[in-house]
């Protein structure tokens, strides 16, 4: 009886230091999760929700994701193990680690409670992620059929659902072959994140938070190989990153930031370089950094007199645009309206031998997560911004992007950065890509070579519509397809040597969807052509637009017995030319 007795009072006491140490695990990771250090929190969620629980993958900072919003759930005491769960589901989430978020989240939506209502919204988002499409389209058209309000949520979900249909068409695409895409040598990406590639010459500078303690730091490699620190002053709890070199070397402008309970506070810096030493950087002045905003992800321009950057000045991430006086001093900031969502762009980069603005963004139709954008022209006149697609752009995050090309095809020779094939963190890529053949296409009827195109155009009577070769769309999109350049390029020359000539740029679709559907996307092609000729510099007061929708065919969209008839339908699918003066 004594045994007994004493065996039942051990359980008593074992039974309460367990508890004991749970309360404490609880109480470590919602202390944790409040801080924003979602690392430590994974942690002791684990702890507490499974006993012994080891975590053995390394999680690392990420340099580009700001804290996000709280979703509802107060970032409080873990009431309960739903709570803890969720919790635990969100901490895995804001470290880019979909794949062990998802199961957690898919647990909450089994919940009876209307609290984790968000649980479906993120675990669709995470079956994206993880290139599970039709689970992901399945859950996120639940939640949108059981979520009752209009808000931030509802509209994301929607445009998730246009992401996945995005990201069907583009894997699909039938000149795949044409991308060459290599993950960088594992001296660069080994340990932690490494992202920001920026070439100085024949050096290329990374940023990299491998090494202990985990801080963002620069590093250099001259042949992607060997790898070196940048001997740049470093304050040991300040991250430095995301540089630019100016052309002839001389200064290095960078990101400097702290990191404080989540709250990052970051600004532009420059250094310069004398004895070939670097300086101790010095912050740019409040014009571009504001006080109680992030300014971050400098680009210089070749001519050293205008600095890109992005900043949440304005509530988001915008890309803004800086003139430099002849001492570096700002004297000017504007917003790159044309390429700004309500969503955040980043990290810019200009490709002087093509004019081409690249960008990263999360606010447009994509492949998910941020996307890499390009917009043709002069920082004055920008063209509207084109998503590159797969496979430059994968289901995860595609950010900062440089080219060492020096032809007017600004994917020649590429570095950007993807977390595509890692857990968790970014990683460096390179990428070639060969030029496609001349060859027709199913979207817009060919009729008249490149070559001709200017003696074709003189040769038109007013007000006679010619259809123009090469102008290409993906299906049911109204952005344009860089392949579409060298033919309205052809037009800008043409007419940009004719002032007197004004025209009219129209589109036109075959019978397949709406008739509104079509009315609007024909509208918009047309738009975006006319658009990219004033980048060009085409006085916009010389060209109108129109869209025509399906209302003009000049071929049957069917066979008199109603069977489709494919031929028609691309001869229908068109971009036509008409001069209005001459």
């Amino acid at each position: 009886m004594k045994k007994i007795l004493f065996t039942a009072v051990m359980l008593v006491v074992v039974q309460a230091a367990w508890s004991q140490h749970k309360t404490g695990y609880l109480k470590a990771a919602d202390s944790y999760y409040k801080q924003a250090d979602y690392y430590s929190a994974t942690l002791y969620y684990e702890k507490y929700l499974v006993a012994g629980t080891k975590h053995t993958d390394p999680m690392t900072y990420n340099p580009y994701a700001a804290p996000g919003p709280s979703d509802r759930v107060t970032a409080g005491p873990a009431a309960d193990e739903q709570q803890a769960v969720y919790q635990l589901a969100d901490s895995y989430r804001r470290l880019n680690d979909p794949a062990k978020a998802a199961p957690l989240y898919e647990k909450s939506m089994t919940y009876n409670n209307d609290r984790y209502l968000l649980a479906a919204y993120y675990y669709g988002i995470c079956l994206r992620s993880t290139e599970k499409y039709d689970a992901a389209e399945e859950v996120l058209s639940a939640f949108l059929a059981k979520y009752k309000s209009t808000d931030t949520y509802s509209a994301d979900a929607e445009k998730e659902l246009r992401n996945l249909r995005f990201i069907r068409q583009q894997l699909q695409k039938g000149d795949l072959s044409l991308y060459h895409l290599h993950k960088a040598a594992g001296t660069l990406n080994a340990g932690g994140a490494t992202y920001a590639p920026v070439w100085a010459g024949d050096k290329l500078l990374f940023t990299s938070t491998k090494g202990m303690p985990v801080m963002n730091r620069i590093y250099q490699s001259s042949d992607t190989v060997a790898v070196t620190r940048i001997p740049l002053v470093q304050l040991s709890k300040v991250h430095q990153g995301a540089v630019s070199v100016s052309a002839d070397g001389n200064s290095l402008y960078l990101t400097q930031w702290t990191m404080d309970n989540g709250k990052k506070s970051a600004a532009i810096y420059i250094s310069k370089k004398k004895d070939q030493q670097w300086s101790e950087p010095v912050k740019l002045d409040e014009m571009i950094n504001v006080t109680g905003f992030n300014a971050q992800q400098p680009f210089i321009m070749a001519d050293g007199k205008t600095l890109l950057f992005s900043s949440d000045k304005a509530g988001n991430y915008d890309l803004y645009a800086a003139t430099l006086d002849a001492t570096g001093k700002a004297v000017s900031v504007k917003a790159l309206s044309a390429l700004n969502t309500t969503a955040d762009e980043q990290a810019p980069y200009y490709h002087a031998a093509s004019s081409t603005l690249v960008f990263a963004s999360n606010g447009g139709v994509g492949m998910g997560g941020y996307d890499l954008y390009f917009s043709k022209g002069t920082i004055d006149q920008l063209s509207p911004a084109v998503n590159f697609g797969y496979p430059v752009n994968a289901v995860k995050d595609d950010i900062y992007f440089a080219s060492k090309s020096q032809t007017a095809n600004v994917l020649d020779d590429a570095w950007f950065c993807s977390d595509r094939s890692a857990e968790c963190c970014l990683e460096l890529f390179s990428l070639n890509m060969t030029p496609p053949p001349p060859v027709d296409t199913p979207v817009i009827v060919v009729v008249t070579p490149v070559p001709t195109i200017i003696d074709t155009i003189l040769r038109t009577p007013v007000n006679e519509a010619i259809a123009i070769q090469q102008i290409y769309y993906e299906l049911n999109e109204y952005t344009l397809s860089a392949s579409s350049y060298p033919t309205l390029d052809k037009l800008a020359e043409v007419l940009l040597s004719h002032p007197q000539m004004e025209i009219e740029i129209s589109a036109h679709t075959d019978s397949t969807g709406t008739a509104v559907f079509n009315q609007q996307l024909s509208e918009k092609r047309a738009m975006n052509c006319v658009a990219y000729l004033m980048s060009k510099g085409v006085p916009k007061d010389h060209l109108q637009y129109k869209g025509y929708g399906a209302s003009k065919p000049v071929a049957p969209n069917t066979f008199p017995d109603g069977t489709d008839n494919p031929e028609g339908r691309r001869l229908n699918r068109r971009i036509e030319l008409k001069i209005l003066k001459q």
